[in-house]
């Protein structure tokens, strides 16, 4: 009988690990989530904490034609409009579901740097405490209204924020903000 020589066995080594994906990458739900809570706190740190609510007591000591102050800005409400029933004209025309306020403001910049002014940060309440946001369509169709601009450390502009309320609801309070993050100020209406 014939044998084949053996073959020698060339001790066989584990084929090299694949590298391995850091943390970050395995866990990318967790760390978009990381990220988000990151930029959250850093932008309340610096925007000024918590927003304010409407005054419990009714006691706003700052009413139309007083400076009210929050961060960067001051705010001097000049006039309020109420029951107005649409604003703007041809196809920038709207209506309004209930009565358009429109809130007439004078807002400076008292801070060091330059800072966007939106309209979209201000709120109005009614007697009940419910929150009105400003309304961004109406605020379109009015032409040439500033707020929604960079505003540079000295400069003020003029502008009309505008909210869309029930009929027979009345303002009661403004809450003005430099920005989303900033606490407020409160203006008292008649």
């Amino acid at each position: 009988m014939t044998t084949t020589p053996a073959i020698p066995q060339v001790p066989t080594q584990p084929a090299p690990a694949a590298p391995k994906k850091n943390w970050f990458m395995r866990h990318k739900l967790m760390t978009g989530f990381l990220v988000l809570l990151a930029v959250i706190v850093i932008a309340t740190q610096v925007g000024g904490g918590e927003q304010s609510s409407p005054s419990d007591s009714g006691d706003a000591t700052t009413g139309i034609g007083d400076p009210a102050a929050d961060g960067k800005f001051e705010f001097t409400v000049t006039k309020v409009e109420d029951g107005v029933s649409s604003i703007g004209s041809g196809i920038l025309k709207e209506k309004a579901q209930g009565q358009f306020v429109l809130v007439h403001m004078t807002v400076e910049n008292v801070g060091t740097e330059a800072q966007w002014l939106s309209a979209t940060d201000q709120y109005l309440y009614d007697a009940a405490k419910r929150e009105y946001a400003a309304d961004d369509t109406a605020w379109a169709a009015l032409k040439a209204n500033p707020l929604l601009e960079q505003i540079n450390p000295g400069n003020s502009v003029k502008g009309i924020v505008v909210f869309d309320i029930p009929k027979n609801v009345e303002p009661v309070e403004l809450v003005l903000h430099d920005s989303m993050f900033s606490g407020g100020v409160t203006v008292s209406l008649p």
